[in-house]
């Protein structure tokens, strides 16, 4: 298994770092997989034990462990479980942090013993090292667990829903104040990915001390903090008077930025109207209507650029990832990358080679997508 693979590896790597010699050869065949030994399931069906545990059942592999329990079946490798020992001599709880050095662990190893007592699994391994695992521990930290978990509730929207929420927005001294007017911001914000704050002072100073609030305010090429309107001071469309369509900003950076927070301190003139757009929900439907467009989307890399050489900033930038970013173990959507202002051009050798995995509709709905996308559920105060 993978496990197996990737502790080989760092063994191998810590070998090297310490400057042994390494002799690479090829493994040799394991017999005993070939014809592995007879397995059996280990059922629990006393009444003394709990609920939960009575619906578990579990068999030994030759090389991994098989779990049936709270409607999943799990398999987990025998060298990740050990890795994964939570006893005092291989964790540090205080720190989070692992003690056991994995390279240390027998790419062959199989516990000697296993036993349930009550809702915990005690296994006990060759050289007697008892390590316990909590049954929903184990549900929880399973490949196929993580498969059925959703990292962040969302509601989607568009702007009939949200309308229809009507969701409210926080007093400037709420939420600076108390822990419940922060609470309702943040609520608002995981779940819309958009949120409110009225009655903010039009000043610079304050709406930095409504960031910090949330959380640190990251450095950037424009700094912590800055103050822009059309005067081209910096070489970007927003600070023209041009229009600015629906696009999620800094897809230059390798890292997007997760929150930002707008803040208009003075207004003259027409125009400057926010369009706000859920991309999010707008993702849902191309899942749903055209799941190869989907796909397409979660899978070919764009470049995107900044090229800024307008008075003294001369800064030159360039960011990679797919238009829509997801975990690959649950297919959840967590980040949309896309500005057809900052987009980079496909290369054409690379794009041929697509060409034949491209459904012939695929354009109408990149069109689709990327003019109804927002920045990693940007927030826009």
């Amino acid at each position: 298994m993978w496990c197996h693979r990737l502790s080989y590896l760092q063994s191998r790597l810590q070998d090297l770092l310490k400057g042994g010699v390494i002799c690479w050869a090829l493994q040799q065949p394991n017999f005993k997989r070939l014809f592995p030994l007879p397995i059996r399931w280990h059922h629990i069906t006393s009444k003394a034990i709990p609920s939960k545990a009575q619906n578990c059942a579990w068999k030994q592999h030759e090389d991994h462990f098989e779990l049936q329990y709270a409607n999943t079946v799990m398999r987990f490798d025998y060298v990740w479980l050990r890795d994964h020992c939570r006893s005092a001599s291989c964790y540090n709880s205080k720190t989070h942090q692992r003690s056991l050095d994995t390279a240390s662990v027998d790419l062959c190893i199989k516990p000697k013993t296993i036993r349930l007592d009550e809702t915990t699994l005690f296994f006990t391994w060759p050289d007697g090292h008892v390590t316990r695992y909590d049954l929903d521990w184990l549900v929880k930290n399973s490949y196929e667990g993580q498969k059925q978990k959703v990292i962040q509730p969302r509601i989607l929207w568009n702007a009939e829903i949200y309308q229809q929420a009507q969701v409210p927005s926080v007093d400037f001294q709420s939420f600076l104040e108390t822990n419940e007017g922060l609470k309702k911001f943040l609520q608002n914000f995981l779940l819309y990915g958009i949120a409110f704050v009225e009655n903010v002072p039009p000043t610079q100073e304050h709406t930095e001390k409504l960031a910090e609030r949330i959380s640190l305010i990251r450095e950037t090429i424009y700094g912590r903090m800055w103050y822009f309107t059309s005067d081209f001071s910096r070489g970007d469309t927003a600070y023209t008077k041009l229009a600015l369509d629906r696009h999620t900003d800094t897809t230059y950076f390798q890292e997007p930025c997760g929150i930002q927070v707008f803040h208009c301190l003075k207004h003259e003139g027409t125009g400057g109207r926010t369009l706000l757009v859920d991309g999010f929900y707008a993702a849902e439907q191309v899942l749903q209507k055209a799941p190869e467009e989907f796909e397409l989307l979660s899978k070919v890399p764009l470049k995107h650029e900044y090229i800024e050489n307008v008075g003294e900033c001369h800064n030159h930038m360039i960011g990679v990832g797919p238009v829509l970013n997801i975990y690959p173990w649950n297919k959840e959507l967590y980040l949309i990358r896309f500005s057809k202002e900052k987009q980079n051009m496909v290369n054409r050798q690379w794009s041929s080679s697509l060409q034949s995995h491209i459904p012939e509709r695929t354009l109408t709905y990149c069109h689709f997508i990327s003019g109804t996308s927002s920045e990693h559920r940007e927030s826009l105060i």
